[in-house]
């Protein structure tokens, strides 16, 4: 694969850390930014992260390859206004949810330089300077609607993935959705949701810090992340959520149940099934 002026649209975490990957793998001949955040934008040129920042309008003209790594709400907002821009560049975005996003370019005439990308990779933290060497190594991809893509796209999609050394798979927007809300976004609310238990009962910040232990910290680790990415996902995504929440709260109503009718068996099997989750992850 030759090497790529690309454009990477909002330089924090996700975008950020794609750049370095991509400077670092040679797909990249010249990387520009935009960022609506003035702050980000001087320090992504700081920390090398892209070459120039530029306009959206410019940026898209001077690239090969535009990448999308902004919250899924501004991904629907702009990716019209791209394609209208658009001859044989390539659009990529890099967003959590699909089905609402494939629907609003469905009927675009330049749909086609479209490819709807899903790294599964990630991290608590935001900003440039959250951007991380070795990101996406050994992680998976989920390409999405790819009939819906030209075969030039796909094929140039594929390889900048498969050289940042990543498993690809394919969906449709759709079953990305369900199969995201599931191992993915119902973790964000649980975590958040834990921390907000905590934060409520435990009054006393040193307590919660001396006496964390590692599981705890593991377990709202995703607490920390970014309200201005995750509220336009679980907003994007709320059926399926739904879904997920209302079975994760029956199963959470089960131990509950347990501790009150002091039903230590039913207890030991509930947490015996949950171990066989030890057949998929290690």
């Amino acid at each position: 694969m030759e090497s790529k002026n690309i454009a990477i649209i909002g330089v924090g975490l996700i975008g950020g850390s794609f750049a370095l990957q991509c400077r670092k793998k040679g797909i990249a001949n010249r990387i520009v930014g935009v960022d609506n955040n003035k702050m980000h934008a001087k320090e992504a040129i700081s920390l090398n992260l892209v070459d120039e920042m530029l306009e959206l309008n410019e940026a898209v003209l001077k690239s090969d390859v535009i990448i999308l790594a902004i919250p899924v709400d501004a991904i629907i907002s702009i990716l019209p206004g791209i394609l209208d821009l658009v001859k044989n560049q390539v659009v990529i975005d890099l967003g959590s949810t699909k089905k609402l996003l494939a629907e609003s370019i469905s009927n675009h005439k330049n749909r086609n330089r479209f490819v709807a990308a899903h790294p599964m990779w990630g991290t608590e933290y935001s900003g440039p300077s959250a951007a991380m060497e070795g990101a996406f190594e050994n992680k998976a991809v989920i390409l999405c609607d790819l009939d819906k893509s030209a075969d030039d796209a796909v094929k140039i999609a594929r390889s900048m993935f498969e050289i940042l050394n990543m498993q690809i798979f394919e969906m449709n927007s759709f079953d990305h959705d369900l199969h995201a809300a599931y191992v993915s976004h119902i973790s964000h609310i649980s975590s958040f949701a834990l921390a907000n238990t905590v934060l409520e009962k435990e009054k006393e910040d040193r307590a919660i810090f001396e006496m964390a232990s590692a599981g705890f910290e593991s377990t709202v680790r995703l607490a920390k992340s970014n309200p201005e990415m995750w509220t336009p996902i679980f907003k994007q995504n709320k059926d399926n959520i739904l879904d997920v929440l209302n079975e994760h709260i029956m199963q959470l109503r089960k131990f509950k149940s347990c501790l009150e009718k002091e039903n230590w068996d039913y207890l030991k099997e509930l947490i015996e099934n949950a171990n066989q989750i030890r057949r998929i992850i290690q």
